[in-house]
């Protein structure tokens, strides 16, 4: 009962949280149906009186520290969206990315022993206060003796006690929520909610496990080792472990200062273009990104170099998955929108039945707008509507192998155009794109995926004796069971005859209660 009951009331408290809180008088979304429109009527009506003198930047900021850390990571989102929830929320959500309120320093310190099995004094020379604390966890500053007497700075990453629990407690209630609505709502079927809780969960307990962020740390760091203007902190590998990572201090100002990067002298527009276009070449090129780059996890240092921080959260895409990502972009680039509706089809994110001639109409609808025009002035909130009115027109399924990419591009893009309002996403996209689209699908990239084919080839033919061996194997056992039967060894023939009892059981069970039930319900009718 409680798997069933916990997860409603938890869910209804977090509606009611953010009901008394006045979040819901923040929605904003044009062309609302009339269901939700009504619904937030009715909880507007919870709101506290005081929320009326409350600014519209301390609702959901409030409302998601109270709610806790699952949904901190949604107000995280939302701060990088000021066009969706407006400047002033955006600006209070910022501080949910690393200024929640540290859990104390003798907690740190304890966790960082006990992970480490060392006292922190024979780990660290010093172990200072935290300097930011997030809804994982929190960073402090500490210093690190070498066995020449040399100290360098590093930063001590360390889980937040009970966060583990409480995650899996508010995706009980997200998996409720999924199956429910999958079960009584048929349009929202094509959307996958379970499966998108599914890649929340996983994406979730890689995050608790920083052994798994420091791998990912050290991957990226290979990848963009000649990249210039990005750079990812190194790892202390002796000094990390499953609720500990230990890695390189980073000097330089963080991206959500803006009064301070304005004053170090640094060029916005630059700096907006490069995190769009270091983001896509990880994408592209290397098929890993960093699935969580909000301001509070990027630096910029003195030179202008990009460090990112936290890789609890990264996504990966397969070389096909990256040809259709590109050539959907370049058709949305050079305007060549029925391209994108046929590399649409092609990756099958559209049912076969539809007409592509229809949905390239419905793309030039969503990407002519955009074109030649300012991203100040295109109301990201209408696009996001008429991008919703689009897939369910064309009956398209939710891709979980795209949702991490599909949501960092959003915060990306939202991140880059705090630096510039003015940001033309398309014109800053075109030089990686074009660049990877003339390398992969150009005469060179076919001759390589020739090469490929042939490499594959080979290696099929390496194992062909193998193969052969297995089929041989099969053919007499398939033989043998069509002339003596099919048998079961005795732990088979067991464990089946267990199972028929309780069933047997269960059944008999089930029966006693349909009538206890329906006796039940003649006393009432009688009596």
């Amino acid at each position: 009962m409680s798997f069933a009951v916990m997860p409603f009331f938890r869910l209804a408290r977090a509606g009611f949280v953010m009901a008394r809180e006045g979040v819901f008088g923040l929605a904003s979304l044009p062309d609302l149906p009339t269901g939700p429109r009504v619904m937030i009527a009715a909880a507007r009506l919870l709101e506290r009186r005081t929320v009326k003198n409350k600014s519209a930047d301390l609702r959901l900021s409030d409302a998601l520290n109270r709610l806790g850390p699952s949904y901190v990571k949604l107000g995280q989102f939302l701060a990088t969206r000021a066009d969706v929830v407006g400047k002033d929320a955006a600006r209070e959500l910022a501080a949910l990315q690393d200024r929640l309120p540290p859990f104390d320093h003798d907690e740190a310190r304890e966790a960082v022993a006990e992970q480490l099995g060392k006292p922190v004094e024979e780990v660290f020379a010093e172990f200072g206060q935290a300097v930011a604390a997030a809804s994982i966890a929190q960073v402090h500053p500490a210093i690190v003796r070498e066995k020449d007497g040399t100290e360098r700075k590093v930063a001590v990453k360390v889980l937040r006690p009970g966060v583990s629990r409480r995650f899996q407690r508010d995706l009980e209630s997200y998996y409720m929520v999924a199956r429910l609505a999958e079960r009584f709502h048929a349009p929202s079927r094509r959307l996958r909610p379970v499966a998108v809780v599914d890649t929340l969960a996983q994406s979730v307990a890689i995050e608790m496990d920083f052994r798994l962020e420091a791998a990912a740390l050290s991957e990226m760091a290979e990848n963009t080792v000649e990249d210039p203007g990005f750079e990812v902190p190194g790892v202390d590998w002796l000094r990390t472990s499953k609720g500990v990572l230990t890695m390189e201090w980073i000097d330089g100002r963080k991206m959500s200062d803006l009064d301070g990067l304005r004053q170090d002298g640094h060029d916005f527009e630059a700096l907006a273009a490069a995190i769009i276009q270091n983001f896509l070449r990880h994408t592209l090129r290397d098929g890993f990104f960093h699935a969580d780059m909000h301001q509070g996890n990027l630096f910029v240092q003195t030179d202008g170099t990009l460090v990112a921080v936290d890789f609890g959260i990264i996504g990966r895409l397969s070389k096909r998955e990256r040809r259709f990502l590109a050539e959907i972009l370049f058709g949305f680039i050079t305007r060549n929108y029925k391209r994108v509706a046929e590399v649409h089809f092609e990756a099958g994110y559209v049912p076969a039945d539809q007409d592509v001639d229809m949905f390239a109409q419905a793309i030039r609808a969503i990407g002519e707008p955009i074109h030649g025009h300012h991203a100040s002035e295109i109301s990201m909130a209408r696009l996001l509507t008429q991008l919703f009115e689009v897939t369910e027109l064309f009956h398209m399924r939710t891709q979980t192998q795209l949702i991490m990419l599909q949501k960092t591009m959003v915060v990306v893009e939202g991140v880059a155009r705090t630096l510039n309002p003015n940001l033309d996403m398309w014109k800053t996209a075109e030089p990686v794109v074009g660049s990877w689209i003339k390398e992969h699908l150009g005469p060179t990239g076919k001759l390589r995926d020739a090469g490929d084919a042939l490499a594959s080839l080979a290696r099929i033919a390496n194992d062909m004796p193998i193969f052969a061996d297995r089929i041989g194997r099969l053919s007499e056992e398939v033989e043998e069971m069509a002339s003596e039967g099919l048998r079961f060894n005795r732990e088979t023939a067991e464990a089946i005859g267990k199972a028929e009892a309780r069933h047997t059981r269960s059944g008999r069970v089930a029966l006693w209660v349909i009538a206890l039930s329906i006796s039940a319900i003649a006393a009432q009718m009688f009596f």
